[in-house]
């Protein structure tokens, strides 16, 4: 039976897991050592790190203590999948576009990664807001401005740059792009500093919440649907959605673009684990959801819906075990 062992990263603060392969045989969805797993998240103030604490939190109840998580902060998707494929981390989150491109071997990795999902989870949206007195009324007319597009190697990274060469812009040379986390980019456009930026994530995200709440008047989203068809040429995982208003007390919804997400972990990953891991994310699904909202857009029904990203075997079983 696999044994994880967690032990701290050299001067990094993170950790690292090492995780025996699957033996094969029959799933039985049970561990019986005591296991323990680090879960690669997002910014502190997305819906990734707010979903993966709590879904962390709920593991060891879930599986009588056998089985302790860990959350960390992280780059997010991009990040998350090259420390996930290392084994800093046995768990990640990660938007669809950037897992298809992981085993794909495509966009930001030079080959297929040996990846696999516990399920599908919530969606992300695709939340771009500009400073009211910045003059932006679309993406295009970011050029020469100043411009967040995310964490290094994240997935808010990789849409807005494809968001920006779908606008006719090159995101090194057309605008002062600032790569920036979550809290430092909201800083930067409360303090004037920043014109724009670019940001998937889960609904409401606490950052925007703050920011909407703070500086109502001095900000708004811009709508980026007409980008649409460019980005679906792209990766067909992307689709047309809006943010309601409700959730962060705007006076219309914003049409906008949205992609799933996933729990994804190495498709050798002890099956036992897996299935445990998977069953723990919908049997405690409420709990999850009080603390991370997003968490109660789970559902058996579509959590098989990963195309091109394979189940794990051990995520499989759980899933029947569930009735999906």
């Amino acid at each position: 039976m696999l044994i994880v062992a967690l032990v701290a990263a050299g001067g990094c603060g993170g950790r690292q897991d090492q995780a025996a392969t699957d033996a094969g045989g029959e799933v039985t969805c049970q561990v019986a050592a005591e296991t323990r797993v680090g879960i690669a998240t997002g910014n502190t103030g997305g819906v990734y790190y707010t979903m993966g604490n709590a879904f962390a939190d709920q593991v060891a109840t879930a599986t009588g203590g056998t089985v302790k998580a860990t959350a960390a902060e992280t780059g997010a998707s991009v990040q998350n999948i090259q420390q996930l494929v290392a084994g800093t981390y046995a768990v990640a989150f990660s938007l669809a576009d950037t897992a298809a491109d992981a085993v794909n071997g495509t966009g930001a990795f030079t080959s297929a990664q040996p990846v696999a999902a516990l399920s599908r989870i919530h969606t992300n949206y695709t939340q771009v807001v500009v400073r009211t007195s910045s003059g932006i009324t679309d993406v295009a007319s970011m050029r020469g401005k100043r411009i967040s597009t995310g964490s290094p190697k994240s997935g808010t990274e990789v849409i807005a740059n494809r968001l920006l060469t779908a606008a006719g812009l090159n995101a090194e040379s057309d605008i002062q792009a600032q790569r920036l986390d979550l809290t430092k980019t909201v800083d930067g456009v409360k303090d004037g500093s920043i014109d724009g930026f670019f940001w998937s994530g889960g609904l409401p995200t606490p950052n925007l919440t703050d920011l909407f709440t703070t500086s109502a008047s001095s900000v708004r989203f811009i709508d980026i649907t007409p980008l649409l068809p460019a980005m679906q040429k792209i990766n067909p995982v992307y689709e047309q959605g809006a943010i309601p208003a409700a959730a962060y007390r705007l006076a219309a919804d914003v049409p906008t673009i949205v992609v799933p997400n996933y729990l994804l972990v190495k498709n050798d990953l002890d099956a036992d684990v897996a299935c445990a891991l998977t069953k723990a994310l919908f049997d405690r699904k409420d709990q999850i959801a009080q603390a991370a909202p997003a968490a109660a857009e789970l559902s058996v029904t579509t959590a098989r819906k990963t195309d091109p990203v394979p189940l794990h075997r051990g995520a499989a079983e759980a899933l029947s075990l569930l009735g999906g």
